[in-house]
């Protein structure tokens, strides 16, 4: 991710993600990059578990770069575009310390993985991944799903995301 450049946060329509990710890269060639970032996810369905990769923020697809009035207008005319995520001055930037977080999640590739953790005397303790350091801001578990509830502010508003986790014994 260049961190130079601004970022901002298109609205678009729910499983549209990928398709408005390649139709901006093909519109727009290297002037903008677009970003879904991913997760994996265990899932399970008839008795069987399975990984699914999942949109970390669905119906959000993340731009970095220069936003022209030029661009603007090519961008929003994308089928599958709602709006961009914008206040009375035009697209919003999205704030450096949230722009941090999702690299930091995402420093192992486009799909954050999963994290191992344990709890001991009732503290969350996360041994490696990508909530690693991150333990404050795990707000539940659930050992039956292996997944966590993570509060994340996007836009300035506070946003809870699941993520898988591998729940392991403490040495």
């Amino acid at each position: 991710m260049n961190e130079d450049l601004k970022w901002y946060a298109l609205f678009v329509a729910t499983g549209e993600e990928d398709r408005v990710k390649e139709r901006i890269h093909f519109i727009m060639k290297a002037e903008i990059k677009a970003l879904v970032p991913k997760r994996k996810m265990k899932e399970r369905k008839e008795g069987i578990w399975k990984e699914r990769i999942r949109p970390l923020f669905p119906g959000y697809v993340l731009l970095n770069g220069q936003i022209s009035s030029r661009a603007y207008n090519l961008i929003t005319g994308i089928p599958g575009v709602i709006r961009f995520l914008k206040d009375s001055a035009g697209p919003q930037e999205i704030y450096k310390h949230e722009i941090w977080f999702i690299s930091k999640l995402l420093s192992e590739g486009d799909i954050v993985g999963y994290s191992n953790i344990y709890i001991k005397g009732g503290k969350i303790e996360v041994t490696d991944g990508p909530l690693y350091g991150l333990e404050g801001l795990i707000q539940s578990v659930d050992r039956r799903k292996g997944r966590v509830k993570v509060l994340v502010d996007l836009m300035g508003q506070p946003r809870t995301v699941e993520l898988c986790v591998t729940m392991i014994q403490p040495a």
